[in-house]
């Protein structure tokens, strides 16, 4: 199982670096990277942030797998203290560990995934969570799920469910699972598409203290207006991010 499931953690390394898919190398430091996804799990997560057929360039001023926040519009890459060293080695430490549990946990925390996007297309996408959202969808189709029967369900922060947690912030968590009715959810729906708005605003029961809070009901307003799933919880990253540091010390 494992070894299956790092592949879903390493099966986008070539976005790191810029090239294509066919021109990337297939080893880094002896691991195997840019495998194909088994289950159509990579196709899926795609379809939940970007349209299926080729892309045309969105953004004019903008041609690269750096990530274009949508909190501020500007290319996140080198805003929390990036260089190209510190980038090859924290991209190293995503792909090379060998514990699939490892990968997962270290993928949820990652600052570098997240400052590149998963299509130069889509700049506002994330890495990041894009593979989270990968691997989450392949852990439930191992196990049998239909895409039809998976939920985005709320948890509590820092409780993590093994690849299948796909967010965790200051508050609360965010998974991808079947039917559970101990906790906040809503279905994802029939078939993979930009459904994030409508999944949110489906949930039984909020996260957000929309009725007090002036950031949160900020924050929810403008989730409920994203449709592409990785840019959403990126969003989220990235509004914690400024909440925290609002004087940009945090970008």
């Amino acid at each position: 199982m494992s070894e299956s499931m790092l592949i879903a953690y390493r099966h986008d390394a070539h976005k790191f670096t810029g090239l294509s898919h066919d021109d990337a190398p297939v080893m880094v430091d002896g691991i195997v990277v840019n495998q194909s996804v088994p289950r159509g799990a990579d196709d899926d997560a795609a379809a939940l942030s970007r349209p299926r057929q080729t892309g045309t360039q969105t953004v004019a001023t903008h041609c690269d797998h750096h990530r274009l926040s949508l909190l501020t519009g500007e290319t996140v890459f080198g805003s929390r203290g990036h260089s190209s060293a510190t980038v090859e080695c924290d991209v190293r430490d995503l792909l090379v560990v060998e514990s699939a549990e490892t990968a997962h946990e270290r993928w949820l925390a990652s600052d570098v995934a997240a400052a590149f996007n998963e299509s130069v297309y889509h700049p506002y996408t994330s890495l990041k969570y894009h593979t989270l959202l990968v691997a989450a969808l392949l852990d439930n189709y191992r196990a049998g799920h239909g895409f039809a029967d998976l939920q985005l369900v709320v948890d509590s922060a820092g409780e993590i469910t093994p690849f299948r947690t796909v967010f965790d912030g200051n508050r609360f968590a965010l998974r991808i699972d079947a039917d559970d009715r101990r906790r906040p959810a809503a279905r994802l729906g029939s078939r993979p598409w930009r459904s994030w708005a409508s999944t949110w605003n489906r949930l039984m029961a909020h996260p957000l203290d929309t009725d007090h809070d002036k950031y949160d009901m900020v924050l929810d307003a403008n989730l409920r207006r994203i449709g592409a799933w990785s840019t959403a919880l990126q969003y989220l990253e990235d509004f914690e991010c400024w909440i925290d540091n609002p004087d940009g010390t945090g970008w």
